[in-house]
């Protein structure tokens, strides 16, 4: 019921308001599991993605989204489960944890899931080194990584913002990215920077973002 909404709703309301422009629909496979990595610029990503992808994309949400009282409330909770997002706690190590296995879980059920590899959204507009969940998904689910670049949505709800003001966005797919070469290497700090890395540099390429922060210095990475 909630999809139904999600597609003859939320869709024609989403494409009269934003007039989306979509690249690269095509390179999105439309059966078994991928990943689609994309920029963060404002929280209507997550309604931008889903919304012209070509098949339906799961992405974490945080939990207060879907226990809200009220008519906001019901509302908030009726348009993230229509857009397939799963409720997830946050700002803990062990539900860090929880959120991969849950990403995971829609990765072997055949199903696209959506990440944002930066882990927050970009204040300034330049783009942040990724933070290495996203491999560990794509090497342990032994599936192919769609990077995604929007643009504009930081012009409909910026940082802060509490409504969203009707504004044109973009949307474009790249190249599906596999790593053969890492396979079985999920456990590997290594391979997962190497594989993150990667995905990272097909997504400024499409997004065109100036890099924060990917200098030579490590960063911690995922315990997994």
């Amino acid at each position: 019921m909630f999809y139904v909404i999600a597609r003859f709703v939320i869709r024609p309301i989403f494409w009269v308001l934003f007039r989306p422009r979509v690249t690269g629909r095509g390179n999105v496979p439309l059966r078994g599991p991928v990943i689609l990595a994309s920029n963060h610029l404002s929280f209507i990503d997550s309604i931008a993605i889903p919304t012209v992808a070509p098949r339906r994309v799961a992405y974490l949400a945080k939990a207060e989204y879907f226990t809200g009282t009220g008519l906001s409330g019901w509302f908030s909770r009726a348009l993230f489960t229509a857009l397939g997002a799963l409720p997830v706690e946050r700002e803990t190590h062990r539900a860090a944890q929880a959120a991969l296995d849950t990403a995971l879980g829609v990765l072997q059920r055949g199903d696209a899931f959506g990440i944002y590899p930066e882990g927050t959204r970009s204040r300034d507009g330049r783009l942040a080194r990724g933070k290495t969940g996203v491999a560990w998904l794509a090497l342990t689910a032994d599936c192919p990584v769609v990077p995604v670049a929007v643009h504009g949505t930081d012009r409909i709800q910026p940082v802060g913002a509490r409504w969203p003001r009707p504004r044109r966005v973009s949307v474009t797919f790249g190249e599906p990215l596999r790593f053969p070469e890492h396979r079985g290497q999920a456990g590997k700090g290594r391979a997962r920077r190497e594989v993150t890395d990667t995905i990272m540099e097909a997504i400024a390429e499409l997004s065109g973002q100036e890099k924060a922060g990917w200098g030579d210095t490590p960063e911690a990475v995922s315990s997994r």
